[in-house]
């Protein structure tokens, strides 16, 4: 199998061990993974801001970084959601690209869908060999949810590590505030959804949370230092790495 790894900014600039781990999980599981150079951000940010005329050369970009990829892999719903739903939406007035953004939408997934629903993952290889168990409790990111109806697979992976609990949380589905712009535009709505977010983390007794979405583990850990919680915020290619290890 061979994929090409979308990192996203926020990965790229704030958490490379995202990325980094991906890509050993990705490699351990037996795909061939490549970094195309040529990245840039896929045009989410201008796209929900309202620039349409900035989103679409850098939408452009990544169609020709990526079309000849088997399938394009990315640990972020966010971005994955923007891939796939909205490109074609994008270019609507131009119908030979919206065709070729199609093509490329439908080899176009989000880590753990790739991981359970491409390659079939239902067993973590190694997880078994932790000496102490973990409790985690998981968030659901919202675009990774609605918009491209993932929600199974992450907790799949999740319950397949033999060293991990998972302990659900009250509205697991529901925002925890950030939504990009959302938290710069509206802070104090934003500051409470983050408010609700950590109670139900803090209420769920786990040790950690764990999302697909660095933007929601960047929001969601401000909180939690915030408060004083020692609960770890963790993306779900970290824990499947180091249980993998």
């Amino acid at each position: 199998m061979n994929a090409s790894l979308f990192v996203t900014c926020v990965v790229d600039q704030f958490y490379p061990e995202v990325g980094e781990s991906t890509v050993r999980v990705l490699r351990r599981l037996g795909v061939t993974v490549d970094f195309p150079q040529s990245q840039t951000c896929c045009g989410q940010p201008a796209y929900n801001s309202g620039f349409l005329s900035d989103a679409k050369p850098l939408a452009h970009n990544f169609l020709e970084t990526f079309e000849n990829a088997d399938a394009i892999v990315i640990p972020s719903g966010s971005c994955a959601a923007m891939i796939r739903v909205f490109y074609p939406d994008l270019f609507d007035d131009e119908p030979k690209i919206a065709s070729r953004m199609r093509e490329l939408s439908a080899k176009t997934f989000e880590f753990t869908e790739y991981l359970v629903d491409h390659l079939g993952v239902s067993e973590i290889p190694g997880s078994g060999n932790a000496s102490s168990t973990l409790s985690v409790t998981y968030h659901e990111g919202c675009h990774l949810r609605r918009e491209l109806g993932v929600t199974t697979q992450p907790r799949k992976l999740i319950r397949a590590l033999d060293s991990v609990d998972l302990l659900e949380m009250g509205q697991a589905d529901v925002c925890c505030g950030f939504g990009g712009m959302f938290s710069v535009k509206y802070p104090d709505i934003s500051a409470g959804m983050l408010s609700d977010k950590i109670r139900n983390i803090d209420e769920s007794g786990a040790n950690a949370v764990v999302s697909c979405d660095s933007t929601c583990l960047m929001q969601i850990s401000g909180g939690l230092e915030q408060t004083g919680m020692n609960t770890r915020a963790i993306h779900i290619a970290q824990i499947l790495d180091e249980a993998m290890q």
